[in-house]
């Protein structure tokens, strides 16, 4: 990491144009974080299934609603707070 000028001078009476930019790469670091993700996943990861079971999930979430939960839930739909699942209507 080389600074892309000479260093500022300090101290009483130095001026604040003086700094310099400097960059940092952080690629290789994200790299090792990423790879170091998809190894504590192991082997055995399936995303399909993984997106799957989330999508059981929020059919069961909105099963079995009242009327008054279901007009919450079209509302919430409605107003783009939740994603419209299906005809619009929670699961019964």
């Amino acid at each position: 990491m080389t600074p892309h000028g000479p260093t500022p001078p300090t101290g009483p009476g130095s001026d604040a144009s003086d700094l310099v930019d400097f960059d940092v790469d952080l690629s290789a670091q994200e790299v090792l974080r990423r790879a170091q993700v998809m190894a504590s996943l192991g082997p055995d990861w399936d995303p399909v299934e993984v997106l799957l079971g989330e999508e059981a999930a929020y059919d069961l979430l909105y099963s079995g609603l009242d009327a008054e939960q279901q007009r919450i839930y079209d509302d919430l739909v409605a107003a783009g707070v939740l994603p419209d699942r299906g005809d619009g209507r929670a699961a019964s």
